[in-house]
């Protein structure tokens, strides 16, 4: 059977261009458009960022298995920790989430444990005060349960209660 070609006009390759790039600048055209317009996301953003007050959002992650080859930390002995050494410095709040996690410990080995998050919020004018709590916490974790680190991270945030 012989192949029949439909009767298709070829486009040259500068056209094959023009139209490569009119159809990029269409695709572009709605995130322009949207922009000149009177754009609510971005004022819901924005009412966003003006709500609630500057804090200090401080992340702790504490492992549960023991370098030492000693008992994996329990959920109960970490709750009184968090009881002992935690709440009485932060006794306005705080969160306390189960995780999964994996670091590389000093002598290069992968490390997975179950794990434990602890979420601090405070104010930004008490960051000064708070920081040697914080401290304080995660040498207390280390020491108490023979580990070699209590992973912090502070970032700014925005809080409304």
């Amino acid at each position: 059977m012989p192949t029949v070609k439909p009767d298709v006009p070829t486009m040259k390759p500068r056209a094959r261009i023009a139209a490569f790039g009119a159809a990029f600048a269409l695709a572009a055209t709605p995130v322009a458009a949207y922009a000149a317009l009177d754009d609510p996301p971005a004022a819901a953003a924005s009412a966003a960022v003006d709500r609630g007050k500057p804090y200090v959002e401080t992340r702790l992650f504490f492992g549960t298995e023991r370098p030492d080859g000693g008992p994996p930390v329990t959920e109960k002995q970490f709750l009184a920790f968090v009881d002992r050494q935690i709440t009485p410095r932060f006794p306005a709040g705080l969160t306390v989430q189960d995780g999964r996690g994996q670091w590389r410990d000093q002598n290069g080995t992968i490390e997975r444990e179950r794990s434990y998050e602890v979420i601090l919020l405070y104010p930004t004018s008490e960051a000064p005060t708070q920081d040697p709590r914080i401290e304080r916490i995660r040498a207390a974790y280390e020491r108490q349960y023979a580990q070699e680190s209590v992973a912090r991270a502070d970032a700014p945030a925005r809080v409304d209660f």
